[in-house]
C-alpha cells in the first residue's frame, strides 16, 4: 500500500495555516513568556548565581526554556486540533479521505513539529541575541527537539481523542506536564538538588528530555546522552503505538 504523501502534506499544511491564523495565541505568547523568564530569572536573579555547567545561569536557562515551550506547543497543537475536529465534526473529512491511520497521525505530528521548530528557532535566536549562547552540537539539538516534539504531539493526539470537553485537555497540562517540566531541570541542574530529590528526578520523564537537550548547549549532562535519548525514544514508540491504534480503531471518531 502506497504512502499518501499528498494527503499527509495537505493535512500538515492545514495545521500550519491554522497556526499562522492564530499566531497571536500560539507563537507570540511563548516568545514573550521566554523573554520574561530570561530577564527576571536569567539576568536579574541569575547574575547572583555562579557558573552552572561551565556557563552563566542565563545561558544555562535557554535550553530549558526551549524544551518547556516545545513540550507545551507540541501537546497543545495536536490535542486542540484533534479535539476541535471532533467537536466541530470536520474530522469526518479525514475519515472518508483515502488516508490510513498512520498517515493521519503523521500529518498532525508533522504540523505540530513545524510549529515547535518555529518557536524553538525564535527562542534560539533570542538566546544568541540576549545572552550570547548557541548550541555546540546542532545534530543533538535537532534530534532531541524532533524526538520530544513527536512524543508530546502523540500524547496530544491521545488526549484529543479521549477528551469530552476542552477543559479535559488542560488537565494534563496543568496537573502533569507543567509541574513535571518545572521540576525537571528547566531552572536547576540536577547537581544543585539534594540527593533525595536528585534520585526522584530519575522517575520524571521530562527530566530526560531537558538533560539531553541541554547537553547540546553546554556539552555536559547529568546522565549519559544515549541513556536519556533511549528513554525518550522508548516513550515515543509507546505513545505513537497507542495513538496509531486509537486512530485506527476510530475511538470517539465515528460516534
Amino acid at each position: 500500500m502506497n504512502f499518501n504523501i499528498v494527503g499527509v502534506w495537505t493535512l500538515t499544511k492545514r495545521e500550519l495555516i491554522r497556526s499562522v491564523k492564530i499566531i497571536n495565541q500560539v507563537i507570540w505568547p511563548p516568545i514573550i513568556t521566554t523573554l520574561l523568564y530570561v530577564f527576571v530569572f536569567g539576568m536579574a536573579i541569575g547574575s547572583r548565581i555562579p557558573l552552572v555547567q561551565g556557563v552563566t545561569y542565563a545561558q544555562f536557562l535557554i535550553p530549558g526554556l526551549i524544551m518547556l515551550q516545545t513540550i507545551d506547543s507540541s501537546y497543545g497543537e495536536c490535542s486542540s486540533s484533534v479535539f476541535q475536529g471532533r467537536f466541530m465534526n470536520h474530522i469526518q473529512e479525514l475519515l472518508i479521505a483515502p488516508m490510513s491511520a498512520t498517515e493521519i497521525v503523521f500529518g498532525f505530528i508533522l504540523g505540530s513539529l513545524a510549529r515547535a521548530l518555529i518557536i524553538a528557532g525564535l527562542i534560539t535566536a533570542l538566546g544568541a541575541l540576549l545572552v550570547h549562547t548557541l548550541p555546540r552540537d546542532w545534530a543533538m539539538y535537532f534530534f532531541v527537539l524532533i524526538l520530544v516534539s513527536v512524543l508530546f504531539s502523540g500524547l496530544g493526539i491521545i488526549l484529543g481523542l479521549l477528551a469530552e470537553k476542552f477543559d479535559h485537555l488542560a488537565v494534563l497540562t496543568t496537573f502533569v506536564i507543567m509541574p513535571l517540566t518545572f521540576v525537571g531541570g528547566v531552572f536547576t541542574a540536577a547537581t544543585m538538588l539534594p540527593p533525595a530529590l536528585r534520585t526522584l528526578s530519575l522517575v520524571n520523564p521530562i527530566f530526560y528530555t531537558i538533560d539531553a537537550f541541554r547537553r547540546s548547549y553546554t556539552g555536559q549532562s547529568f546522565l549519559p546522552p544515549l541513556y536519556s535519548m533511549g528513554a525518550i525514544g522508548l516513550l515515543c514508540i509507546v505513545v505513537l503505538a497507542v495513538a496509531l491504534r486509537m486512530t485506527a480503531l476510530g475511538i470517539k471518531l465515528r460516534t
